[in-house]
Parts: structure tokens; sequence; C-alpha cells
């Protein structure tokens, strides 16, 4: 890590600083590997299974519930099921669905996409019991605070004895929280203002500050409130966007189609400045890809959900699940789509530079601008909402004094992440998410007899939900 204006020239820092960086690569290839993937998907599959395809039964009265949610239902909460919902699409809706989506297309081919729709119908499912453990589980401190999530359902649903994993929990989503929510959004955020706009990072670094200041002191409610109304236009700009560059090469549609299917189980062949991709690597590229866009098993999102007003946890387990739909199977299609129709995946040139140019060429004068406006408001978003997730953290492993300095040291290391140079940050909040993922599945996968019970139950106590 280091401020971009004044690297370090001493050797012995730079090979300190690449030796540092190789052994983050190393286990951030094991953390990320094969087997992570399998559990993350396994037990997507086996929940489907367990709960007999309840949440795809009852997907349309999702929407309902959703529709109903946008006013408090109940005195237990803080936010409404709308701002819930709202605020955990602001921490999933980031870098990963313009970004991360480009990257999986070039190493993998448009098979990945493929992939990711897979991931993202699995994780589904896991998000829907994420959400119902951490409602279910969920307590209120002192302060008056909702608090739960992963950390919560492990010890209120296991019992005390596994606090110890809720805390590992704990510790490693702040290690993300600081890097990936905060440090990597707002570096992203002045990169591309920089480079579309020419706007100094110092000038992006204190206009963050400012604004998320404002947003984050004053609590989840507050961030609940923004994100209600922020995301569901960010996320209405960037379809427009995306639907005028798919509408642009209509004819290519039946193609791309058939070329994300194809490609899923044969090779992609090389062509342009593509290098061709095995199976395994649409497969790799398109699941791990899918996980970082929708956090379907990293157990971050139910922290917002747990929050909720929502009258029950099947209410908000039902609203919760829509997280992944949206994320990965909207937003982050609109963006493979444009990538793949204006055959800019096969230039050569990758990630976020992929992305604009396929929008910029379809687009002239307007695309780039477009694309740097809603990574902007994406990263944003995303940093709010992973500040309720630090915040809740905080609190189960210090309690409520925590939570006002979490608040600030979250602001200012946000400010910090748009002036620095942040590849270590990245791979040590990236393991990170990895590893507060085996606390969490672990956790719902032990519960397990209970969930199955308990969305019984809650179904048969509410006329609308088939059981």
């Amino acid at each position: 890590m280091q401020l971009v204006c004044g690297a370090r020239d001493a050797p012995l820092w730079g090979d300190t600083v690449e030796v540092v960086i190789s052994a983050l690569k190393a286990i951030s290839d094991v953390v990320w590997g094969p087997i992570m993937l399998v559990l993350l998907v396994g037990t997507g599959l086996y929940l489907t299974i367990g709960l007999r395809f309840f949440p795809f039964r009852n997907w349309m009265r999702s929407y309902s519930c959703l529709w109903q949610g946008r006013s408090h239902q109940s005195a237990d909460g803080e936010i409404s099921p709308w701002n819930a919902l709202m605020t955990a699409l602001a921490g999933t809706i980031g870098t990963g669905s313009i970004v991360g989506v480009a990257t999986a297309i070039s190493v993998g081919g448009p098979g990945a996409l493929f992939w990711m729709w897979v991931t993202a119908v699995v994780g589904m499912v896991t998000k829907f019991a994420e959400v119902m453990l951490s409602v279910q589980f969920r307590e209120k401190t002192p302060a008056g605070n909702w608090v739960g999530g992963a950390m919560y359902f492990i010890k209120n649903g296991l019992g005390r004895r596994w606090a110890w994993m809720g805390a590992l929990f704990c510790i490693f989503c702040m290690i993300a929280c600081m890097g990936t929510g905060a440090m990597v959004q707002a570096n992203a955020i002045s990169a591309n203002l920089a480079e579309t706009f020419n706007i100094p990072v110092w000038v992006t670094a204190l206009a963050l500050l400012l604004l998320a200041g404002i947003v984050i002191i004053g609590g989840v409610s507050r961030v609940g409130a923004v994100a209600g109304r922020l995301v569901p236009f960010m996320a209405c700009l960037y379809c427009v966007l995306s639907l005028l560059v798919i509408g642009s090469h209509i004819s290519e549609i039946p193609n791309v189609i058939w070329m994300i299917i194809s490609d899923a189980f044969t090779p992609a062949a090389a062509g342009g400045g593509f290098a061709g991709a095995t199976v395994m690597m649409a497969i790799r590229q398109g699941m791990a890809r899918g996980v970082f866009s929708n956090e379907a098993g990293l157990g971050t999102a139910p922290m917002a959900h747990a929050a909720s007003t929502a009258h029950s946890p099947l209410t908000q387990a039902s609203i919760g699940m829509l997280d992944v739909f949206i994320t990965t199977l909207v937003i982050c299609s609109m963006t493979g789509f444009a990538i793949l129709v204006t055959g800019a995946w096969s230039s050569g040139v990758e990630g976020g530079i992929m992305t604009a140019a396929a929008y910029e060429k379809a687009l002239p004068g307007i695309g780039k601008i477009g694309v740097t406006v809603c990574l902007a408001l994406f990263a944003f978003t995303t940093a709010l909402g992973w500040c309720v997730y630090g915040e809740r953290c905080a609190i189960y492993l210090f309690g409520d004094r925590a939570q006002l300095p979490f608040r600030i040291i979250y602001v200012l290391v946000f400010c910090l992440g748009a002036l620095l140079s942040l590849e270590i940050v990245w791979l040590a909040s990236d393991i990170g998410n990895a590893l507060m993922a085996f606390p969490n599945l672990v956790g719902i996968l032990l519960l397990s007899p209970f969930l199955f019970r308990l969305v019984r139950e809650e179904a048969q106590k509410d006329p609308r939900f088939t059981v």
C-alpha cells in the first residue's frame, strides 16, 4: 500500500511489498479455490432441496411483501423492510457489477456469464436462509440497536459454546469492511473521476469525507433512508443506459445467447484480443464473480435485513432473496450483454476499461461518462452498506460503545482510500471475504433442520405463502 503521489523507491521496501503481495495472492487462490465454490453452491443446492423449493414456489409473493414493506410493519426493528433491502443492495451493487463481470468474461469467456446465473439461482436460496435465521435470532442492544447476522444466529441458535465462531466471523468481516467496503470503493471512485473528468484525487477524497460523514454518522436509519432513494435511482439509470447499448445491437442478441450457453460447456476459442478459455476457467470465473456480485453465503447482507421492522422472519427472508436476483440476474446480466453485443469482450482490454469501451462504442460521447457516474454511485452506496456490516460486527465484539468510534474511523479510512494504491488492501480484504463465509455457512448447515421447520411453521401462519 503506497501513496499514489509518492511511492517508496527503496529496493528493500519494494522487495518486501512484492513478497507480501505474492503471499496474499497464494492465500487468496486457496481460500477462493474449488473447495469454497463447491461449499457455496453445494449449500445452496442442499437448502433448495431441504426447503422443497419453497423460495421459488413463492417467488411472486416476494414482490408483494416488498411492495407492502415500504412502511414499517411492527415496533421491532429500525428500518422498513423496503429500506432494509435497499441497504443490502447498496452493499452488493458495487464495482463487481461493472468491473467484476468484465473480468469474468475477459478470463473465462462468454460462458462465465452462464455460471454467474447458476450461482445466483442457488444463491437466492442461501440468501433466503441467511436472512431468515438472522431475523429470527436477532437481539436488541441496551442502546436500542437491532442487531443480527451470522454471529447472532451462531451464538443464539447453536449456543454460546459456538460464540467463538461468531467472533471469528466478525473479525474477518471487519477486515473486509475496511478494505473492500471502504478503501477499495473510494479508490475506484477517485481513479475513475480523475480519468474521465480530470478531478484531482484530493478533491474527491474531501467530497467523500463530507458526504460519507453526513450519512454514516447518522447511523443505520439514515443509511437506510439514503439507500432507499439512491439505490433505485442508480439501478434504473444503469439499466436504461445498458438497454440503450443492447438495443443498438439488438440483432446480435441471438448469437450472444448461443455463445453464453455453448461456451459454458465447451472451450471458448481464441479470437481478437481474447486468448481463449477452458470450461473450467468459465466455471471458476463465473461462480467466483457471481459470489462477489451478490455476496450470497458470505453473511453480510443479513446484518442489514436484521434491522427490518417486518412482521415476521419469513416476510423479510422472502424480500431478502430478491437482493441476489436484482444484483446478478439483472444488473450483472445487463453489463455482460452490453460487453458481448458490442464485441468489446474480444478487444484484449480488461475490467472497467472493457465495460467503458463497450458503452462508449455504442453511445459515443456519453457511454464512458455514464459508466463512470454509475460506477461512482455504485461504489459510494457499497461503502454505506458495508459500514452497517462493520458496525454490527463491532457492536458484537465490543458492545454499543463501539458504535460511534467505528463510524468515525470508517469515514476516515474511506477518505484515505481515495488517495492510496491498494493492491495489498484489496488482497487482504478478499481473503477476509472468503474466511467470513466459512463460519456463516457452517452455522446455516448446522441450523438447517431448525430452518426447515421454522419456514413451514411461519408459512402456515401467513396466508400469503404456500407451504
